[in-house]
């Protein structure tokens, strides 16, 4: 498997190391009879000593994405996570395998190739190349058909799916932690009574929006499993006061980001009832790329391959997770991850190194966040509202307040109209709080936050762990300024690199992020009615919750000196 040659040590900006020794770091063959010992030189390599003396340089050992995530040796930011697997390599291998096979007659051999691009690599073009979001994508669609790629989507017609089942979850949590007297509601008329119960109030919907309670299967507070966790399940420090049920955790924490995953699962493993379960927009991509898609075109998962450009590396990892692997048809949902950077890579490798050369081809219908423009000649891009991280904490305040507390209208985060928005500590961590229309005490609804950074991740796991967190839903990311600000993103054009600050680069990303782009509420996606319909059978059905939901699991520590570990 080849290594991606864009993949560096560089420029680290949050970078959390307990050990700086990999806990794997040379493969020892093993052999019958009496073991000797291990010696390391002045260079630093290793050698096994035998008994009568005799020394065997030993290799270095070649650590793939599963030792990775099984290991818990180090933690790291998505700038920095080492694999030996999913590169640019891997996909030109299966293109190569496709042509053979149609030279050779042998569709035994051919898989369908779908690419899957996420919105903040398209931005993060946008702003190296000075194109707008739609001119890149119909260019990175040019371009990957002409490799040979048979499909070209886009990941914000997935984050759709997953800000709606997101804020559904919420909105069951919610309700569960209220009739279980985890948090107390607040003394609203028309939202909650005094016996601890809430009323759901009914939200209009637009014209054009899709009525998620007139879908065939009634909306359920019932989550896809019960799991119980004992905060200290991990360590004698990390001892709770009380059990913790994934169905009425709160605060819930947003699960679209690995790296914080990762974090949670190696080192934090009380900390997982809180975490969604709803999956990222990539792997719900996945689902929809090899179920739904597959099942139109006639063709089993195994028979497609698919391949998603992210801005961080961390998605590497999650995309091999054993969560998202089929053991009836050996494959992952997504099969390989590549950068925005390793996609750059990738034009110099074909001979093509400025994008503005480049044709332009229309995107793909169906999973593609596109609508004709009012003339109807032309695309526009259509996107949820929000920050470029997803706009998770948006979307889920807005979704909650409706069906909550029958706020329909009159909320925008992002314009700081219904709620109160404030920086606290640092750019990177923000608290976004609704309060009840008219109180004239200040009655709060709603107080969410976002916490990107582990510094800030840090400091919330604190007040988790202790009962003093003082919020409903966190949107939780591991880089700093989020998902714009991935390790896979690019970088300023060469002599601007040395001068244009990053602080200023993120803003003329986030820029392009937006650049373009309509706003649009998930609901409003005319779609996603039929593919709840057509592909899960219903919302609140064990499809559903098989393809948009997943888990998460604590990684038992093995460190081979703890004593060693330094934070």
């Amino acid at each position: 498997m080849a290594f991606s040659g864009a993949l560096t040590l560089s420029d680290l900006n949050d970078f959390i190391s307990p050990s700086q020794a990999c806990i794997k770091p040379v493969e020892v063959a093993k052999t019958s009879g009496t073991q000797g010992a291990i010696k390391v030189d002045n260079s630093g390599s290793y050698y096994e000593v035998s008994q009568d003396g005799l020394e065997t340089k030993l290799e270095t050992a070649t650590i793939n994405l599963n030792d990775c995530l099984a290991c818990s040796g180090c933690i790291t930011s998505a700038e920095s996570v080492l694999v030996t697997l999913q590169s640019q390599e891997e996909l030109y291998s299966i293109l190569k395998q496709n042509k053979i096979a149609i030279e050779t007659n042998d569709p035994s051999t051919h898989r369908t190739v779908v690419v899957s691009i996420s919105p903040q690599t398209r931005a993060s073009f946008a702003a190296k190349y000075n194109q707008t979001p739609l001119q890149v994508a119909r260019k990175l669609t040019w371009f990957f058909k002409n490799l040979g790629v048979h499909s070209v989507f886009d990941t914000s017609f997935s984050r759709d799916l997953s800000l709606l089942e997101t804020g559904r979850e919420f909105v069951e949590r919610y309700k569960k932690a209220v009739a279980k007297g985890i948090i107390k509601p607040p003394n609203m008329n028309g939202a909650a009574s005094t016996n601890g119960t809430v009323t759901v109030a009914g939200g209009a919907s637009g014209e054009n929006e899709m009525d998620v309670d007139s879908l065939p299967q009634e909306i359920s507070t019932k989550a896809p499993k019960k799991r119980i966790i004992r905060r200290g399940a991990a360590g004698a420090n990390d001892e709770p006061a009380v059990a913790v049920e994934t169905e009425s955790a709160i605060p819930m924490l947003a699960s679209a980001c690995p790296g914080w995953i990762c974090y949670a699962e190696k080192t934090h493993g009380y900390m997982l009832p809180y975490i969604s379960e709803t999956k990222s927009p990539q792997q719900i991509m996945g689902s929809m790329v090899k179920n739904h898609f597959g099942s139109q075109l006639g063709l089993n998962p195994d028979q497609i391959y698919h391949v998603c450009v992210m801005p961080c590396y961390d998605k590497k990892l999650e995309a091999s997770r054993s969560d998202f692997y089929s053991d009836l048809y050996k494959t992952r949902d997504v099969d390989c991850v590549i950068t925005s950077t390793e996609v750059e890579k990738m034009f110099s490798e074909q001979g093509q190194p400025d994008m503005n050369t480049f044709g332009e081809i229309n995107l793909d219908p169906g999973y593609s966040s596109v609508i004709k423009d009012p003339t109807g000649t032309d695309q526009v891009l259509v996107g949820a509202s929000g920050n470029a991280s997803g706009g998770f904490l948006e979307y889920v305040m807005q979704y909650a307040a409706r069906e909550l507390f029958g706020i329909g209208e009159g909320i925008d985060v992002d314009k700081g109209l219904g709620v109160e928005v404030k920086t606290v500590r640092n750019a990177d961590f923000r608290e976004v709080t609704l309060e009840a229309p008219g109180s004239t005490n200040g009655e709060v609804l709603l107080r969410f936050a976002a916490a990107y950074g582990f510094r800030n991740i840090q400091n919330l796991v604190r007040k988790v762990k202790t009962g003093k967190s003082p919020y409903h839903f966190v949107e939780v990311m591991a880089c700093p300024s989020g998902c714009i600000n991935g390790g896979g993103q690019l970088k300023p054009h060469g002599d601007n690199y040395a001068t244009i600050p990053l602080k200023e680069w993120i803003v003329q990303v986030d820029q392009q992020y937006r650049n373009g782009v309509l706003a649009r509420k998930p609901e409003e996606n005319p779609v996603l009615a039929q593919l709840y319909q057509e592909w899960l059978g219903g919302v609140d059905t064990p499809k559903a919750k098989q393809q948009l939901r997943t888990g998460y699991h604590a990684v038992e520590q093995n460190l081979v000196n703890p004593l060693a570990v330094k934070w």
